[in-house]
């Protein structure tokens, strides 16, 4: 019975973080679509687009966090080792110092007005 949650664990941990590069790529690929669109003439550049570039792709980067971090708290659930349990606490605390910066220039951004 072990076994089969370990390997369900596993596989969820898997999707979980297939989930979370999904995330970060559609991010990425919308922040350079919206970088270089006025570049080719597909639209016109607005006022502020750099703000609102950042923030969009920041909201992605935070959800693929997310999700990166509950892959790891999956995979580490069934029978940890000590050693298991200390890498999940590092990377929890990386990415939550990561998460919590990044939410926090995204408010910031967020707050001031566009540039006219």
């Amino acid at each position: 019975m072990e076994q089969i949650l370990k390997e369900l664990a596993l596989d969820t941990a898997l999707v979980v973080e297939a989930a979370a590069v999904i995330f970060v790529a559609y991010g990425a690929l919308e922040s350079v679509f919206y970088a270089i669109a006025p570049l080719v003439g597909a639209r016109q550049r607005e006022p502020g687009w750099r703000k609102d570039t950042f923030v969009r792709f920041g909201m992605w980067l935070l959800l693929g966090l997310q999700f990166a971090l509950a892959a790891d708290i999956v995979r580490t659930v069934i029978a940890p080792t000590w050693n298991d349990i200390g890498q999940l606490a590092a990377i929890a605390v990386i990415r939550t110092f990561l998460n919590f910066f990044l939410e926090r220039d995204m408010e910031e951004f967020e707050r001031q007005e566009p540039v006219k």
